[in-house]
């Protein structure tokens, strides 16, 4: 066996109508099709890829065996630096910048509503 790449993350909330509209808003994500499971939920597309699966649960979302995760951030690459940041101040949303000259990366971190690290990595030649 060879891993190839991540698939998806999957992301537990209380306030699941509110990260389906962040992540669409903000990282351009598109609602898509999900399988008939027995709890609320949402999967969140890039092109033709769920890359997030959002699971709809009442009370904490950290509740359960799910509390002690020591999950800091996930990542997406992209294009289009400038349009993001645009856009993230028009909005406005907080955000952080890193310059990684060194891998010819820039790095903009932010927070989803549920307070999780997301990060998305632009080439530096952008």
């Amino acid at each position: 066996m060879r891993i190839r790449k991540l698939d998806h993350v999957n992301v537990r909330t209380h306030r699941l109508d509110a990260m389906v509209a962040w992540y669409t808003k903000v990282l351009g994500l598109c609602a898509g099709d999900r399988p008939d499971f027995p709890f609320p939920g949402a999967w969140l597309y890039a092109g033709d890829t769920a890359v997030i699966h959002l699971v709809g649960v009442q009370g904490s979302a950290g509740a359960g065996s799910e509390q002690d995760l020591k999950l800091e951030h996930f990542a997406f690459s992209a294009t289009g630096l400038g349009e993001f940041e645009t856009l993230l101040r028009a909005m406005p949303l907080p955000f952080q910048r890193i310059n990684l000259p060194s891998i010819s990366l820039v790095q903009l971190h932010l927070q989803d509503p549920d307070g999780n690290h997301v990060h998305v990595d632009f080439p530096a030649k952008e």
